[in-house]
């Protein structure tokens, strides 16, 4: 994979000829993700698709719900860093129900409570207090992002949840399991890119680079509807088959 990666690297080095000014990297971007999309359709996406094949969809959901629970630990913090005070008592709420009465957040109670999700991040909290995104950066198996989210993501990975839990064998299967859950929860959204979108790229890109705008705003002064939602633009898991 390094010298996957590191091939995608050398190959980006070549100019666009009339750049998007949000992507002035687009040539190393685009090779980079090839890159990923090789790794994906190789490793992540067979494994996503034997996890739902297998697996329940009560179950897959209360996985998910799990790692959206541990999720809202971490919006809840940068919420408060970013005096959305509304939004912090709203996902302090949403922990407490979850964990409490959702069986450590495998049922989201806090849903069915009518409690809104407010998710946020370290690289929104900066986007808060002035800093812009940066370039569009396409990270190696990480994906979609900008330098500014790049640059504070060793911050947002202190402030998982999961990077405190010991073993270190309990830790890893903790992560692989995340990463497993999200891309089965991506398997249809990638389906309906692969058939709809001219160009892949241009369309992802501009989709995350939307979502990460819309999520830093305000709508109309009004900080609690910052971030609001579920599903953060992204569409629904496919269904059960």
């Amino acid at each position: 994979m390094l010298a996957l990666a590191g091939a995608a690297w050398l190959s980006g080095c070549a100019t666009v000829a009339n750049p998007d000014p949000r992507d002035p990297l687009e040539s190393y971007n685009r090779s980079m993700t090839r890159f990923n999309d090789e790794v994906d359709a190789m490793v992540l996406r067979p494994v996503a698709v034997a996890y739902q094949d297998i697996t329940p969809a009560p179950v897959r959901t209360g996985v998910s719900n799990f790692f959206a629970n541990i999720g809202d630990v971490w919006s809840f913090v940068n919420n408060v860093l970013q005096l959305r005070m509304e939004a912090a008592a709203s996902s302090f709420m949403r922990v407490n129900v979850n964990t409490f009465m959702g069986l450590g957040g495998v049922l989201d109670i806090a849903s069915e409570l009518g409690i809104d999700r407010y998710k946020q991040d370290f690289g929104l909290t900066l986007g808060r207090w002035g800093m812009g995104t940066g370039p569009y950066l396409v990270l190696p198996i990480l994906g979609p992002s900008t330098v500014r989210d790049t640059f504070a993501l060793p911050v947002d990975f202190k402030g998982n949840v999961v990077s405190y839990v010991d073993p270190v064998s309990a830790r890893n299967s903790l992560y692989a399991l995340r990463v497993v859950d999200t891309r089965a929860n991506l398997l249809r959204a990638g389906s309906v890119l692969d058939s709809a979108a001219l160009d892949k790229y241009s369309f992802t890109r501009d989709v995350f680079l939307q979502v990460r705008s819309q999520a830093g705003e305000a709508p109309n002064g009004n900080d609690a509807a910052d971030g609001a939602g579920g599903n953060d633009g992204v569409l629904p898991e496919e269904p059960p088959r």
